[in-house]
């Protein structure tokens, strides 16, 4: 695949031309037929989510015909919300299913070459299914890992001796994230000396799951101690397959678990609990970098493995160094997943030139864009990336950021316009005490688990004898959570992997002192504009030495499967 990646792509977009040369969007292009890189991209246009919802939303209400794809789609995988707070809808196509798990055969033969010997033991992941919904068309709404997770694929997985989990399906596949999670950390705890390698999707999963034994450890031994099942497990699916797992008391292990983790110190837990691990296989790139100190803190500096690259849209490469310090992470995109341009990042215009997936430069940084099987046409992912090299022809790319994202703990993604907005409507209960906020900044607490987002605001009060209460103060935090998009709202209500969202009130002057700091650094006082987001520890510590109080959210705002606003 790497060796002649232009030979690829060529036949990758002339394969989805052809196919989908019928379709009303491509229809509207007037590409008549051709199926080479150069007509299509002189004809069809580079688009946003926005620019697809016409065609996205009759198809998720149940119109059949050939818009996007001339095969069907069969479900959408939601992706992180809009600017208007509603959460993306990705066509899918039945063998984009094919293609992911081409993509995940590919890793243990790379990792292989870095860690032998791992088909002699287990992995420890923590993987979980999210709350899914149906459109109003019938199809199923619901994360890409979701869709794996229940597809036939996963469930009926050949046995292989490298991808064996400690976690049966049963556990992964319960909605219900306690008893989920309590199962498979009884079942790591039960298979101790066999674990390899830990692992979660995201560093902030894992980080939750030794916050969730720090809680339950009690109870976890307790269930080794007797030999039986705690009452909280009442799903019939976990409680049958853990009977065969959970087999007989086991006294001394039991003890062992209470004396490791009775400990106030938890540093190196993992290692001193799972003592045969060699990695954590953890996506620390991008937002999850701000997790690495804590993993390192809990693993006592374990190397951590990206292994993928990939997204609602599409799965896009792997990383051929996998055991490489995280700050150095890049992934080799493989040329038959999609069609790849892309933007280079400093001109990112609508006139822009883009670049063949052959052509990019290294040092570079560009926006991706795709073509996929299942639709979606010179598609802006919103990922910038960054060119670090080539294996054989195939370009490697690092993650630079998300585009426009100022806030993340976990899948979640805030951007400045929507903090702007969730301001804005909390600062109204203000208002009507005679106050309002004067300037404000964000900052990602992630040093807590889970993380939560805290705002810091600089009030005008009229009044300086009646400050707004408490409880005004904590309504405003339940209403900025109310006006975030529901992958925040999901993460808070369901998966609980964001705690409430706190508000601290800094004194008058903080944010002129926030001013002349960035001056005395460099900054222009003509262009200087304030942070919306702030992660530079002298920053953040200026800002906490000038809080006079702080808030939290009282509640949880509100969130179904049905409500995707």
């Amino acid at each position: 695949m790497t060796l002649n990646v232009d030979f690829v792509q060529k036949k990758v977009i002339r394969e989805i031309l052809s196919r989908n040369s019928e379709t009303e969007y491509l229809k509207r292009f007037g590409l008549k037929g051709f199926t080479d890189r150069k007509t299509f991209k002189s004809k069809v246009p580079v688009v946003t989510y926005d620019d697809l919802k016409p065609e996205i939303q009759p198809i998720a209400n149940g119109d059949r015909s050939m818009i996007l794809s001339s095969h069907p789609i069969t479900e959408f995988l939601t992706s992180s919300g809009t600017s208007a707070g509603e959460r993306k809808l990705m066509p899918t196509i039945d063998e984009d299913m094919d293609r992911r798990q081409l993509l995940y055969s590919l890793l243990m033969p790379v990792m292989n070459l870095y860690v032998p010997g791992l088909d002699k033991g287990k992995a420890l992941y923590f993987l979980f299914v999210k709350a899914e919904s149906k459109t109003p068309g019938g199809l199923p709404a619901r994360p890409v890992l979701t869709s794996y997770y229940k597809s036939e694929q996963f469930k009926r997985r050949p046995h292989d001796p490298y991808n064996v989990y400690t976690s049966p399906n049963e556990a992964i596949l319960c909605p219900d994230s306690s008893q989920s999670m309590y199962s498979q950390m009884l079942c790591g705890l039960l298979m101790r000396h066999e674990v390899l390698r830990l692992g979660a999707v995201f560093a902030s999963g894992l980080l939750r799951a030794i916050g969730f034994l720090q809680t339950n450890w009690k109870e976890l031994a307790d269930d080794i101690s007797t030999g039986t099942l705690s009452s909280r497990i009442s799903d019939p699916a976990i409680k049958e397959s853990m009977s065969k797992i959970l087999t007989k008391p086991d006294q001394e292990l039991a003890d062992f678990i209470t004396s490791v983790c009775c400990q106030d110190n938890w540093e190196g837990i993992i290692t001193k609990i799972w003592p045969n691990t060699k990695y954590l296989d953890v996506i620390v790139t991008g937002a999850m970098a701000q997790y690495i100190p804590m993993l390192e803190y809990y693993s006592g500096r374990l190397p951590m493995a990206c292994t993928m690259y990939a997204s609602s849209e599409s799965y896009f490469g792997i990383n051929m160094k996998p055991i490489c310090n995280p700050s150095e992470v890049s992934y080799t995109i493989m040329p038959n997943m999609a069609y790849f341009e892309f933007l280079p990042d400093e001109v990112a215009t609508e006139q822009s030139e883009l670049v063949e997936l052959a052509d990019v430069e290294v040092g570079k940084e560009y926006e991706l864009v795709i073509t996929t099987y299942a639709g979606l046409n010179r598609y802006r992912v919103g990922d910038i990336l960054q060119v670090t090299g080539f294996y054989n022809s195939a370009p490697q790319f690092k993650f630079v950021r998300r585009k426009n994202v100022l806030l993340s703990i976990e899948s979640d993604k805030t951007d400045e316009a929507e903090l702007q907005r969730a301001v804005e409507n909390a600062s109204v209960l203000l208002g009507e005490k005679g106050t309002r906020v004067i300037e404000y900044t964000s900052y990602a607490e992630t040093k807590t688990i889970p993380g939560h987002y805290v705002i810091y605001w600089e009030l005008l009060v009229k009044d300086q004898t009646k400050p707004p209460s408490d409880e005004v103060m904590a309504q405003c935090c339940l209403e900025m959570e109310e006006s975030l998009n529901s992958v925040y709202r999901q993460s808070r209500v369901a998966d609980k992997s964001i705690g409430p969202l706190e508000i601290r009130v800094v004194k008058n002057g903080t944010f002129e002192e926030l001013m002349d700091y960035a001056i005395s650094r460099g900054a222009s006082i003509n262009q200087y504009k304030v942070p919306r987001c702030v992660s530079f520890t002298p920053i953040t510590e200026l800002l906490d030495s000038r809080v006079v109080s702080t808030h939290f959210s009282p509640a949880l705002p509100h969130w179904s499967p049905e409500r995707r606003r």
